[in-house]
C-alpha cells in the first residue's frame, strides 16, 4: 500500500481538493482508495456523499487504536473510494499524541492492518503545525505539497514545510525514512503531479525514488526544456524494465576508444637493380626527346 501525505503549513493551498481529486480519479481508474482526514475542520468529511457512515472515525483510531476496518472506514459514493472521517471535534488528539510515548509514530504502526485492504493511503492534514502533521509525514511513503502561486506561499513552503522535513530527519536513527519531496516536482502542475503519481504506482517500489532522483539530477545537469514529458519518460522506462540510472553514478566514466588505425598495406617486394636502372634509361630518354 501508497501512503502519500497532502501536506503544507500554511492553509488555504488546495491540500483537500488535492486529497479529494486525486482519490476519486485513482478510485475511477481502478485502485483500491482510503482518505484519512486528519484536519479538525472536517472538509475533506463532507466532500463526497457517503453511501455507507462508518460508526467511528480518525479520533476512535488514533485514541483507541481501533483497527477494524467495518468501523473506521465509511463507504462514498465513489466505487473503490473509502474515507476514515474526521471526527475529533474538540481538538483533543493533538494533546493526546503529544503525551503518548508513540504518538509521532502511532499511525505508521496502525498501517499494516489497512495494506491488504487498499491500494492506496491519502492523508488530508491541518494547514499548521502539529504532532497530527508530524505523525502523517512519518507515516508517508510520499508528501505532497501544493504551493499557490504566490510569494507568501513559497515562503511558507521553505519556512514551514520544508523545515518540518528537516526536523524529523532524526528518526532515520529508528529506521524511518522521512519521505522524499522534490522541489522540481512541486513546480509541475497539479495534473501533471496526479499523472506522475499513478504512473509511479506502477514502477517497481524498489525503483520509485531512483526514477525520481534520476529525474532531478538529469533536469539539474543539462537544459531538459520539458520536465514533466521527460519524467514520464523515464517512468515509462521503468515500467517496461528499461530503467538505469545514470545521472547518479559517479563513477567516471572511461572515455571512448579511438577505432583501431588500418593497417598498413603490404609494402610491394624491392626491385632488382638491373630492373630499375633500365627504368631510368628509358625516364632520361623520354625526357631528351623534343
Amino acid at each position: 500500500m501508497q501512503v502519500v501525505s497532502i501536506i503544507s503549513t500554511k492553509g488555504g493551498v488546495g491540500k483537500t481538493t488535492t486529497a479529494a481529486n486525486l482519490g476519486g480519479f485513482i478510485a475511477d481508474a481502478g485502485l483500491r482508495v482510503l482518505l484519512l482526514d486528519l484536519d479538525v475542520q472536517p472538509t475533506l468529511s463532507s466532500y463526497f456523499t457517503l453511501g455507507t457512515h462508518a460508526p467511528a472515525g480518525i479520533y476512535e483510531m488514533l485514541a483507541f487504536n481501533e483497527q477494524r476496518i467495518e468501523q473506521l472506514a465509511s463507504q462514498t459514493a465513489v466505487a473503490g473510494l473509502d474515507l476514515v472521517v474526521s471526527n475529533d471535534h474538540r481538538g483533543e488528539l493533538n494533546t493526546l499524541l503529544l503525551h503518548a510515548p508513540d504518538g509521532r509514530l502511532r499511525l505508521r504502526h496502525l498501517l499494516p492492518s489497512l495494506a491488504s485492504h487498499y491500494d492506496l493511503l491519502l492523508i488530508d492534514t491541518q494547514g499548521a503545525r502539529s504532532v497530527l502533521l508530524e505523525m502523517a509525514v512519518l507515516a508517508s511513503s510520499l508528501a505532497l505539497s501544493p504551493v499557490t502561486p504566490e510569494i507568501l506561499a513559497a515562503r511558507e513552503l521553505r519556512r514551514g514545510t520544508l523545515q518540518l522535513i528537516e526536523d524529523i530527519a532524526p528518526y532515520r536513527h529508528l529506521g524511518i525514512e522521512p519521505p522524499p519531496l522534490p522541489d522540481r516536482f512541486q513546480r509541475l502542475k497539479h495534473e501533471q503531479q496526479s499523472g506522475a503519481l499513478v504512473a509511479l504506482r506502477q514502477v517497481d517500489e524498489a525503483q520509485r525514488q531512483a526514477v525520481l532522483d534520476e529525474w532531478e539530477a538529469r533536469c539539474c545537469n543539462s537544459s531538459v526544456r520539458n520536465p514533466a514529458g521527460y519524467l514520464f519518460g523515464i517512468i515509462q522506462k521503468a515500467i517496461r524494465g528499461e530503467f538505469k540510472a545514470w545521472a547518479g553514478d559517479s563513477a567516471t566514466v572511461p572515455p571512448a576508444s579511438r577505432p583501431p588505425a588500418p593497417a598498413p598495406a603490404p609494402s610491394a617486394p624491392p626491385v632488382s637493380p638491373e630492373v630499375a636502372r633500365a627504368h631510368l634509361a628509358r625516364l632520361r630518354a623520354a625526357l631528351r626527346d623534343p
